[in-house]
């Protein structure tokens, strides 16, 4: 976290390259913002920063109706992280503290509760149950300000286990009630849709366009001014806006919204840092007109760690077509059909239990591959193998490689995009050698160290035949 002095620096000029990496309290008001919020700067005697939204809210500050810290985008440092603090976050995200307590958050990172809550009070200056209530809260706001879903249903949706619950922290927290916050009447069954902010700039058509490429027929629909895709309980919609992206979820269980969210931002690397990432990239002579042609692009997430693995199997030394082809008829053998097609959008992809007890000869797969793609399900449906952000990702990738028929360049695919390491470089794959040979001075992958996946990005992009899932050389071991 920055120092009391360039905080403040930021808040006055209101720089946007500051929002979500703290947050301003005001003694004089009890309200925290965000750095960019359009109030007058407050004075520098009345003012407190806190690295998270929890640590003002545990020191009795309340969220400004104004600036909306609810819609800052993530602290890009945590959502990049492999730590324990950085695992944490994301399972919190997901709402594993919500449906386990703190225990099973602990449970999940194997570590003692005593242990998570001192590294997160140190760090953080809140507990993981403060940062947990925290992210339900503003959930709750943001809700209760965006749409017209009823006020009980915004209770659960938000993660909280009663409406009783939900009205008495609000009060504690806040000092009003939730209906406080409501600015549309409620709707018999209302069309939720949220922003999700991100830091400028974003180029959502390069990003789009990747995902566009791979979807998977049935499972996804997509283009370059939108995503769409099945998840479990129903649908959800991504479209770029002005300076946000909005989400539209389509669900009969409501309760799953924390962990769309968390994983929607992941997907779309909404909580990336552009300047930073620039500013090393941007140094190399090498790599300095592609940053300059694209300085808002983005490394595509996955929205289910499970799912990206069997892609990238999949894709191992075959063409991008190739790969959706076989990987639709996967879905439709292994996975759920949705009761009420969609717009395309017809099947949810099977999880690691629904593959690993579905036979997948007949489908166009080598039995090497049938083999490989049985050992991943099985490995991840006994718990053996945790591509939900959980693990550490270098004991991940350690039990990536122990499983037959994955080698070095599939394990780093998906830790690029499945783990979100930012560093990530998939070693061997021929269209990078191929991009590093075109650039215009000579390139030490080192020096772009800890931005390696964005280089490879970069690559990626600068030879539009030359595509990640068609020709890893080094693909399986």
């Amino acid at each position: 976290m920055p120092d009391f002095d360039s905080c403040y620096r930021a808040v006055s000029a209101r720089d946007a390259r500051f929002d979500g990496r703290f947050y301003t309290a005001v003694t004089s008001t009890g309200i925290y913002c965000r750095p960019i919020c359009p109030a007058r700067t407050p004075a520098r005697k009345n003012v407190r920063f806190f690295r998270h939204a929890a640590s003002a809210e545990a020191a009795g500050f309340r969220p400004c109706r104004r600036c909306r810290p609810e819609l800052s985008p993530g602290e890009p440092g945590w959502d990049h992280r492999g730590d324990l603090i950085g695992r944490a976050l994301r399972l919190i995200d997901e709402g594993v503290a919500d449906e386990r307590g703190v225990a099973g958050l602990a449970g999940r990172l194997h570590v003692t509760e005593r242990h998570l809550h001192r590294l997160f009070t140190t760090e953080l200056g809140a507990g993981p149950l403060a940062v947990a209530r925290t992210r339900r809260l503003l959930l709750a706001k943001q809700l209760l300000t965006e749409t017209a879903m009823p006020i009980t249903d915004v209770a659960f949706a938000s993660g909280f286990g009663s409406v009783r619950q939900f009205n008495a922290t609000f009060q504690e927290m806040y000092g009003f009630a939730p209906r406080d916050l409501r600015t549309a009447r409620p709707a018999a069954r209302p069309a939720l849709t949220l922003r999700l902010d991100y830091r400028p700039p974003y180029d959502h058509e390069t990003l789009f366009g990747f995902l566009t490429a791979r979807a998977i027929p049935g499972v996804e629909v997509a283009d370059t001014t939108g995503y769409a895709r099945t998840v479990p309980g129903g649908t959800i919609r991504l479209r770029p806006a002005d300076g946000h992206v909005r989400l539209t979820v389509d669900t009969d269980d409501a309760r799953q919204l924390p962990r769309i969210v968390a994983r929607c931002r992941r997907l779309l690397d909404l909580d990336a840092d552009p300047e930073s990432i620039n500013g090393v990239l941007g140094a190399d002579p090498a790599l300095a007109p592609l940053v300059d042609a694209r300085p808002g692009l983005r490394v595509p997430g996955a929205y289910d760690g499970f799912e990206l693995a069997v892609r990238a199997v999949v894709g191992q030394q075959i063409s991008v077509k190739g790969a959706r082809t076989l990987l639709g008829r996967i879905a439709a053998t292994a996975g759920t059909p949705l009761a009420e097609p969609r717009d395309g959008l017809t099947t949810r992809f099977p999880t690691a239990e629904e593959l690993a007890g579905t036979d997948l000869t007949g489908l166009g797969l080598t039995g090497r591959r049938v083999a490989t793609l049985h050992a991943l399900a099985v490995s991840v449906a006994d718990g053996d193998l945790d591509l939900g952000g959980g693990a550490e990702p270098a004991h991940v990738i350690d039990a990536l490689l122990r499983l037959p028929g994955i080698g070095p360049w599939t394990a780093s695919y998906i830790a690029l995009r499945a783990l979100r390491d930012p560093d990530a470089w998939p070693d061997g794959d021929l269209g990078l050698r191929r991009a590093v040979e075109r650039l215009p001075a000579p390139a030490d992958p080192g020096r772009w160290r800890p931005w390696r996946a964005y280089a490879a990005l970069h690559l990626w992009n600068l030879d539009a035949t030359a595509v990640p899932d068609t020709t890893a050389s080094a693909a399986a071991g």
